[in-house]
């Protein structure tokens, strides 16, 4: 008679946590919904709106204290020890709250916004947060399996919530590419993985990376097509031609959140499995990454130049980013891993920060994603131009801003791993991000206000999102090693040494 296997539940602890909550937005709309009043008060689509986006933040901060919850002591928890699947490690703790975060966030940049452009409709928390399950099973998957469930159920719900405005033609465009190149990228994703277990035998990272070696050359086929999966997923070059198209065309909530969430989890489970799985391979992952590096830092940069639709400007920037990211990556050493995890933090606040303030000066049913909409901004909302700007300075990397800190960390990384053309190479692409990115604050301060249209007040999802994102992007320019270090009334929170610990847990695990 077989054993039951022993299941540690803590270990999928945050994954149940979103996945309950998608169930209860669900129920939540299907019993209020069709009510006059509750409590005795009316239930309109705007109250409803609210207490959906409410019960979403709840869970995902739930999700992302149940994920901390043992990080300082190292905790490591796998859900099934016989055959491992899903492990809860200080990296992947990390990373679930960083997700779990950054999807809380996007919630409450979500809740007015809706309601502005008039498609306030209560699946658009559930997608979310189904979504934000899935990204918590990819960056917890220690097995290719499980990373090919956790990719799949990240995309199926952004696929549908990118066409989440039927009425758009746009937007219906966004969510059938974003569908048919995804499906693509899956497929190529999937066979590789089966090429993978027809060389190696295995799925589970472990053991693929005990067998890679003897593997011969189809498992080096396997690995190929599983990073193309990963690079699509993350907008690499050449694999980004989707993102500028689809990012437009998404509602401006759902643009923030995909161009967050996914980056990071696509980012972060790719750590893993350069590690944990190809580690055979490091060297000539190495070589892969800096050539991808390069090209994706040149036409992310290239491209920005030329933008006058924020959205696509936003995209080329985030290709330029994953640049950025991948001379991480082509370190191959435990700092560069280390200061990925720190990017992808202050990537986090910084981009959704830029997102939130667009989310605010949509009007009227219409989104303000040009760059003239900004136009005299200073003059009309100073606290939002204030906020755009910092934002700006920041995805520049300017110092005294959390961006600074970042690029800072890559590229001593990359100098301290001996790859000194490379490090030059991302200093020159910083500097012309540098030209691209002034000229939003350009065009807030030093042109004329556009015809009064109206405006919206800021909403206090909205407000208190850009906030927190603008504190954490100053915070984490100032104080990299230990936010409040010192300083009355401030925390001591040493974010780098999280990221290193997470990553040296990471590490810790390989023969």
């Amino acid at each position: 008679m077989i054993p039951a296997p022993v299941l540690h539940m803590a270990a999928a602890a945050p994954l149940l946590a979103v996945a309950l909550g998608a169930f209860v937005v669900l129920l939540t709309e299907v019993l209020l919904s069709g009510r006059e009043s509750f409590l005795g008060r009316p239930v309109t689509r705007e109250w409803l709106g609210t207490i959906l986006a409410l019960e979403a933040v709840v869970s995902l901060c739930i999700a992302a204290l149940l994920a901390w919850q043992g990080f300082g002591e190292g905790t490591s928890l796998v859900f099934n020890p016989s055959h491992p699947m899903l492990r809860l490690d200080p990296f992947a703790r990390f990373a679930t709250a960083l997700v779990c975060a950054a999807s809380a966030l996007a919630c409450l940049l979500s809740k007015d916004y809706l309601v502005e452009l008039r498609i306030n409709h209560g699946e658009y928390y559930a997608l979310l947060l189904l979504s934000t399950a899935g990204m918590v099973l990819l960056v917890c998957a220690v097995d290719l399996v499980t990373v090919f469930l956790g990719i799949e159920l990240t995309s199926i719900p952004i696929y549908v919530l990118a066409g989440f405005d039927r009425r758009k033609l746009r937007s219906n465009e966004s969510a059938f590419k974003y569908f048919l190149l995804g499906s693509f990228a899956s497929a190529v994703l999937l066979y590789g993985i089966a090429l993978l277990y027809g060389a190696t035998g295995q799925t589970g990272f472990a053991e693929i990376r005990a067998a890679f070696a003897d593997a011969g050359s189809l498992a080096r086929v396997g690995l190929a097509m599983v990073l193309v999966g990963f690079l699509f997923k993350i907008s690499a070059v050449p694999f980004h031609q989707w993102t500028p198209d689809v990012y437009e065309g998404a509602p401006t909530s759902v643009t923030a959140f995909m161009y967050v969430t996914v980056k990071v989890a696509g980012v972060v489970a790719l750590i893993r499995i350069s590690l944990q799985a190809f580690q055979p391979a490091a060297a000539d992952l190495q070589s892969g990454f800096a050539i991808l590096a390069v090209l994706t830092m040149l036409v992310g940069n290239v491209m920005a130049v030329i933008q006058d639709n924020l959205k696509r400007f936003l995209a080329y920037s985030s290709i330029s980013h994953v640049g950025n990211l991948l001379v991480g990556f082509a370190a191959g050493t435990a700092l560069g891993g280390s200061a990925i995890l720190f990017y992808l933090l202050v990537y986090v606040f910084m981009n959704l920060g830029a997102f939130g303030v667009m989310i605010a000066l949509a009007n009227r049913g219409q989104d303000a994603d040009q760059v003239a909409d900004l136009s005299g901004l200073a003059r009309t909302r100073p606290a939002l131009a204030a906020a755009m700007t910092l934002f700006m300075l920041s995805l520049a990397g300017i110092p005294g801003t959390g961006g600074f800190v970042a690029k800072f960390q890559i590229f001593m990384a990359s100098v301290e791993a001996g790859q000194v053309g490379l490090a030059l190479a991302m200093a020159v692409a910083s500097l012309v991000a540098v030209y691209y990115y002034l000229r939003i604050p350009v065009a807030m301060y030093m042109r004329e206000p556009r015809e009064d249209l109206g405006r919206r007040p800021l909403g206090s999802g909205e407000w208190i999102a850009l906030a927190l994102c603008a504190v954490c992007v100053l915070l984490l320019g100032v104080f990299p090693d230990g936010v409040g270090n010192g300083v009355p009334l401030l925390p001591d929170l040493p974010v780098l040494d999280w990221t290193r610990s997470s990553v040296a847990a990471l590490v810790a695990v390989l023969p």
